[in-house]
């Protein structure tokens, strides 16, 4: 079973607010599970959160910058 981490503590692993993950879970973007009135996220939830909204690189060409330049 996943660990089940606080707003808190998710915003210490994303590096962010407290506010962030709570929009997240406002806006239904984030999986969460309700512990009575506590809001707790899956440690898995968030890793799949950073995989899907990470952005690769772009890796150009030198020919394609000579023509642009």
């Amino acid at each position: 079973m996943d660990r089940l981490l606080t707003v808190g503590q998710v915003a210490e692993v994303l590096g962010t607010g407290v506010r962030f993950p709570r929009r997240l879970i406002e806006e239904r973007r984030i999986t969460f599970v309700k512990v009575g009135r506590h809001v707790r996220i899956p440690e898995s939830a968030v890793s799949a959160f950073v995989a899907e909204h990470t952005v690769q690189p772009v890796t150009v060409r030198s020919a394609v910058l000579r023509r642009v330049a």
